[in-house]
């Protein structure tokens, strides 16, 4: 495995310069990560412990996820923000604790380096076949105490002609403490950066089509609650796919972006910060349409109205 560069950052709080891994061919996973089939078809990889620095917020992650026609459509370790890892759950504020990975928001003072950094573990298999995996983790703070556990279930299945990710979980919180969710927008960052939840850092060589059934672009769609949203981009190489989300739960917002870089979150704290209670939990489900070529809208209602079908 190639040993990542480093660059130093300054900490604007304490001064220090803590070392931030950039990325030089970094594979973070490991060659016994599970795989989710369709059928023969590998359509994506689990890496489930990467070694990576604490800066990056070290997760399970989706990546490469791929179309049934091969095309990559995540990205891992990006120049431009190291650490967003394929398609992910994490959170940027949780009790205090940075899941997410880089600098954290610091109310009247922005983006700043923090000795502040968890990791989110896996615990051991509830069941493992090529199509559903299910396990359970915990989410840690710098010292490894746990902020939260959870249950997650990742499948494939096959949707005409393309395919499905479906992924549940269930964050439950210690029988003594509260925990609250935050992001960047809670901790008074301005122009809509609620994100933090279900991730995904896609691909994509000029900027993609975002919209949902109402709304065409960036700054219309991101923090809207619509049913589903889709991104539709095309790689380096020229190749054209298709994402489609769906599943919020109340309160959720979608958190996208598509001129800065490709993505998007459904986002748990988009404006306000989110509580799981002492000794109760948050569920969430979200099903990913993964296609080749683009939908239009239409297309894209059609599809939208089919993911839950058997």
């Amino acid at each position: 495995m190639t040993e990542p560069t480093t660059t130093p950052v300054t900490n604007h709080l304490s001064g220090t310069r803590p070392t931030v891994s950039a990325p030089s061919g970094v594979d973070p996973g490991s060659p016994d990560d599970p795989r989710l089939r369709v059928g023969e078809r590998e359509v994506a990889r689990y890496v489930l412990d990467p070694a990576l620095d604490a800066t990056h917020g070290p997760r399970p992650f989706l990546h490469p996820v791929r179309t049934l026609a091969g095309t990559t459509v995540t990205d891992a370790l990006p120049a431009d923000h190291v650490w967003h890892l394929g398609a992910s759950l994490t959170v940027q504020d949780v009790n205090g604790t940075n899941l997410w990975g880089g600098r954290t928001y610091v109310r009247d003072t922005g983006y700043t380096w923090r000795e502040d950094h968890g990791r989110i573990r896996h615990v051991d298999w509830e069941r493992r076949e090529p199509d559903r995996l299910e396990h359970r983790l915990h989410w840690c703070d710098r010292d490894g105490g746990i902020l939260l556990t959870e249950g997650r279930r990742l499948a494939a299945r096959a949707l005409d002609d393309g395919w499905v990710l479906d992924l549940d979980y269930t964050l439950t919180a210690p029988d003594d403490t509260d925990v609250t969710l935050g992001s960047p927008a809670t901790n008074g960052r301005p122009g809509g950066a609620g994100y933090g939840g279900f991730f995904w850092r896609a691909v994509a060589a000029t900027p993609p089509r975002v919209f949902t059934a109402l709304a065409e672009g960036e700054e219309r769609v991101n923090g809207s609650a619509e049913p589903w949203v889709v991104l539709a981009g095309t790689t380096a190489e020229g190749a054209a796919y298709t994402l489609l989300f769906a599943g919020l739960a109340d309160g959720d917002r979608w958190f996208v972006r598509g001129s800065m870089y490709p993505g998007v979150c459904a986002a748990f704290a988009f404006d306000t910060p989110r509580v799981i209670p002492a000794g109760e939990s948050r569920s969430g489900r979200h099903r990913i349409a993964v296609l080749d070529g683009h939908l239009d809208r239409d297309a894209a209602t059609a599809l939208a109205a089919r993911l839950d079908r058997p």
